[in-house]
């Protein structure tokens, strides 16, 4: 016989392999979630406006990359970045990467694209980026009409950032071979 200790009351954080165990378990449904500093995050609907700028992006991004640079696209691929951090940002460029989940150290670029979470993106995803040290991350704001690009990652933040209004050419400051027509968004 197998004795099980009780768990006091209180708050717990959920590793990695805890969310993905509950994942596979079916507990949470068709909702999509992430894993944020051990929390689970039930994550907004995405509505018209949001799905068709991701999917435009997706697009131009993909052109871009063309199919000698050594990266692929993903759409809202899991990222581990810690052992309590699991996020899944609208578009990743990454290193090949074909089983299980993204590490972060494969991630050359995170794109979330912000109809509803503008500030969540920008304060506490910019963050959690940062200190995974994911090299580039763009926060395209959907009622702004702008992209919010930071890079060269530093703590909890990002020290170069600039801001690039649809219609302008977006160059990504840390793969010079993306460059990035915005005109369709």
């Amino acid at each position: 016989m197998t004795v099980h200790e009780r768990l006091r009351p209180g708050k717990y954080r959920l590793t990695v392999e805890d969310y993905l165990r509950l994942a596979a378990d079916g507990t949470f449904g068709d909702r999509r979630t992430e894993l944020i500093e051990g929390d689970i995050w039930i994550m907004s609907p995405a509505y018209a406006p949001h799905a068709r700028i991701q999917g435009a992006l997706a697009l131009a991004v993909g052109f871009a990359l063309g199919r000698e640079t050594g990266l692929t696209l993903l759409i809202a691929p899991s990222i581990r970045l810690s052992d309590d951090t699991m996020p899944e940002p609208d578009l990743v460029v990454a290193m090949d990467h074909r089983d299980g989940v993204l590490p972060g150290a494969k991630v050359r670029l995170a794109i979330e694209v912000a109809d509803s979470t503008l500030t969540a993106d920008l304060t506490l995803k910019q963050a959690l980026y940062a200190r995974a040290e994911i090299p580039e991350y763009w926060v395209v704001d959907v009622k702004g009409a702008v992209i919010h690009q930071l890079w060269q990652p530093s703590g909890k933040a990002y020290a170069e950032r600039r801001v690039v209004a649809f219609g302008e050419t977006l160059t990504a400051a840390t793969m010079s071979e993306l460059i990035v027509a915005t005109d369709g968004l």
